[in-house]
């Protein structure tokens, strides 16, 4: 935290923004979500702002009487307003109604656990989660962000960058967050990976992210300029997982991605 800090001026966060007070609101949200406890006190949300207290306090009257952040005691918390505010931003993508209606259909897909995620910078972020039966519940869940070296959606997406857009995003000797033994560890050993993603059209996760759990995940063909990049993966626990079921939910995850990429295909 320390070294974002270091650039502020004096007027802390949002200073140069048009318009600071929804600059520092939205920071105060994110400072909440990357909160290990959830929880943030006051004194500790005007160290991340780098404003005073009593700006900070504004603002968190603001935000609480908006529902958007609850306090409790001493600390605030996210509000459950942007529960209401995520889904029905989900509810207006077509890809993720016609991502559900897919999964129950699908002869394979239907018994797994299918999740659609978007590419936020180096992260993705998960918009839905289909659970069949079993589901795999030792898996990321609706609104988590996962580091793109550690799921098989990740790597699916950003095997579809140019090179060199990766080489600034991951140089070879880059540190790349590690979760299992098997988690890859430098930017090098990522960009071998998408080597053969690109050759083979999917990327396999094995063990990378959760000891015991694989995934495979294929992108979505872009839909529209501005449209957002969209992954779909499949998980399965290793130890009941098989080529034969890998290359079936391949091709299932392969059907639902160009109907969400091309739904007049």
């Amino acid at each position: 935290m320390a070294d974002s800090r270091v650039s502020r001026t004096s007027d802390g966060l949002g200073s140069a923004s048009p318009a600071p007070a929804v600059t520092r609101a939205a920071a105060v949200l994110e400072a909440l979500a990357a909160s290990a406890t959830g929880r943030l006190t006051l004194s500790d949300l005007a160290r991340e702002l780098g404003i005073p207290k009593s700006s900070t306090s504004n603002l968190l009257l603001a935000l609480e009487e908006a529902r958007l952040i609850n306090r409790q005691g001493a600390e605030f918390t996210l509000g459950r307003k942007l529960v209401e505010l995520g889904a029905a931003y989900l509810s207006r993508l077509d890809e993720v109604q016609e991502f559900y209606r897919f999964c129950e259909q699908a002869p394979t897909l239907s018994g797994e656990t299918v999740r659609i995620a978007m590419l936020d910078g180096t992260n993705v972020i998960y918009l839905a989660r289909y659970e069949g039966h079993p589901a795999v519940r030792l898996t990321s869940n609706i609104g988590d962000k996962m580091p793109v070296s550690l799921c098989a959606v990740g790597k699916a997406l950003i095997a579809r960058l140019h090179d060199h857009d990766v080489d600034e995003m991951f140089p070879d000797d880059a540190e790349l967050p590690v979760l299992t033994p098997k988690s890859l560890r430098t930017g090098a050993e990522l960009k071998a990976q998408l080597a053969v993603i690109r050759e083979q059209g999917y990327a396999f996760e094995d063990e990378e992210s959760t000891t015991g759990v694989v995934c495979l995940a294929v992108a979505v063909p872009t839909r529209g300029a501005h449209g957002p990049s969209l992954g779909l993966s499949v998980t399965a626990l290793k130890a009941t997982y098989s080529e034969e079921q890998g290359a079936m939910m391949v091709k299932e995850l392969k059907d639902l991605a160009r109907s969400l990429g091309n739904p007049m295909g």
